[in-house]
């Protein structure tokens, strides 16, 4: 039986990508942490030679003179393709170290973090951080948790121990594994490819020599087909401000996936989780559907579920969100008690003074009522409880000397208004806050807004985000087919930068809320 040329290309066409997704995905890229050495330098005269180099100017630690100062810059890394969190790292659960760093023939004087991945959480690098810390020659860092691709550097200031006379250092040993991983799951030392690396590089080249090919085997086919889960028409998105940045991107990337899907935004397109679900059960009473049929052309996302009276709207939890209080760096406080949160809202805390702040009054910001941000607050943080009375429509009029308290009606005007309002105290989803410099974020009882704390019970302000749709919405429509792209990888890794959790990676995935809880 003769094979066509065309058929050979296609099916190299295929065994080529496959083999190559299973290098990367099951043998080379499951779970990997590394590590690169960008910088390892003596602070010497170049200019002069031999043993009797010099120091150009004196280095001194706490008045101490150094006697061989160097510096290292070591950027560690998630090298895979799989998140990694604090249990994947091959260390005692009590143990909160995951990575140590040996300096052999030096001790440690000095080390900071000198760079992170915008979703790594700066809370793991704080001074008294468990896991963090420098003892003789070794740097321990805590088990960070690195999504794909994310990383943080290390600066470390060193100096030679007495009795080590050997003129170069040795290299740094890194020690530290995870579960699951490549090779053992050893950490490795990675290297930066310019452009790609050898190996990408032949694959490359043969997978265009392979299209080149089936492309002139098929030119003069019909039109290129779009992806098969890719539909057509137009998709209506609302609801959560908080879960927008997720929205958007997804949609942007949706759209570039499937050409003739469409799904426009505006500023106004999330108003909050309750206008969100009224304007969908709107929308589905004026198409007039009959029970049994769906609305296939818009989506809700909510803060949590819906209130009673609309049976007509459907719940899918998608993922478990963050939230976290934010304060003006002038009230001089990182950390408060649930207790002094609800005394701050019941309005028996006016000044941060009470709480060991600063002698500034507390501004309270708030979102508007219907957003979920805050009825999460409410229900989750204060007890049921709510805010005391608006004092002023326009959060600008707010009474510098007086307590008070405003309303807004967006996640980024409410930053926006914490920032520049001393003794401002407002609520956010973790993502956009973290990317916010002008605020600080409020621990609660000590913890901060990560996932872990929330799924061992210690931390409180969480949320489920829910998707609705009117009816149960056709297989082929664009609703269900945004939904299904949401729950694939690419979806699921968008999520994840924006500081949720997908609910199919909890261990109850339908309930989509913390394990403890």
């Amino acid at each position: 039986m003769s094979v066509s040329w065309g058929s050979l290309a296609a099916i190299l066409g295929l065994a080529v990508p496959v083999a190559a997704a299973l290098w990367e995905f099951v043998l080379a890229g499951r779970k990997r942490l590394g590590y690169r050495v960008q910088l390892d330098t003596t602070i010497r005269d170049s200019a002069a030679s031999g043993p009797d180099t010099t120091v150009l100017q004196r280095m001194q630690w706490d008045g101490t003179n150094l006697r061989d100062p160097s510096v290292v810059l070591l950027r560690i890394e998630n090298a895979g393709w799989r998140p990694l969190v604090a249990a994947d790292y091959v260390a005692p659960a009590n143990d909160p170290v995951g990575i140590r760093i040996a300096f052999p023939g030096r001790r440690v004087v000095g080390m900071t973090v000198t760079e992170r991945s915008t979703q790594v959480p700066p809370t793991f690098f704080v001074p008294g951080a468990e896991g963090f810390e420098t003892t003789g020659r070794v740097i321990s860092l805590p088990k960070v948790i690195l999504n794909r691709r994310a990383h943080y550097k290390v600066l470390a200031v060193l100096d030679r121990e007495e009795g080590f006379s050997d003129p170069e250092f040795p290299e740094p040993e890194v020690s530290a594994g995870v579960v699951g991983g490549v090779r053992g799951g050893n950490i490795k030392k990675t290297a930066y490819y310019p452009f790609a690396s050898r190996q990408v590089r032949w694959l490359l080249a043969l997978l265009i020599l392979v299209s080149a090919t089936q492309s002139a085997f098929t030119l003069a086919g019909g039109d290129e087909a779009a992806p098969l889960d890719c539909t057509t028409g137009t998709l209506h998105l609302s609801g959560s401000t908080a879960f927008a940045p997720v929205l958007r991107e997804a949609a942007k990337r949706y759209e570039e996936t499937c050409p003739k899907a469409h799904i426009p935004l505006t500023a106004t397109s999330f108003k909050g989780s309750v206008d969100g679900l009224g304007a969908l059960a709107a929308a589905g009473a004026d198409a007039r559907l009959p029970d049994g049929r769906g609305l296939g052309s818009r989506l809700t996302f909510s803060d949590g579920p819906k209130s009673d009276g609309r049976p007509r709207l459907l719940p899918r939890p998608v993922a478990l969100s963050l939230f976290t209080l934010v304060v003006h760096p002038d009230a001089g406080v990182e950390d408060l008690s649930l207790k002094q949160v609800r005394d701050i809202y019941a309005g028996t805390v006016t000044n941060w003074s009470q709480v060991r702040g600063n002698d500034v009054p507390i501004h309270l910001v708030s979102r508007n009522p219907g957003s979920g941000t805050r009825t999460t607050l409410e229900q989750q943080v204060l007890d049921g409880g709510g805010p005391p009375r608006v004092t002023t429509a326009d959060c600008a009029g707010l009474d510098r000397d007086r307590p008070g308290r405003c309303e807004v009606g967006s996640t980024g005007t409410l930053l926006d208004t914490v920032a520049a309002t001393p003794g401002a105290l407002g609520h956010s989803e973790v993502g956009a806050a973290a990317a916010h410099d002008d605020v600080r974020q409020i621990r609660i009882d000590g913890y901060p807004a990560t996932l872990e704390g929330a799924d061992q019970g210690a931390y409180p302000y969480w949320q489920t985000e829910i998707a609705y749709t009117y009816g149960e919405p056709p297989a082929d429509s664009i609703a269900a087919g945004f939904l299904r792209y949401l729950a694939d990888e690419v979806g699921k890794d968008i999520v994840r930068a924006e500081g949720h959790r997908p609910c199919s990676e909890l261990d109850k995935p339908l309930l989509c809320r913390p394990s403890t809880s």
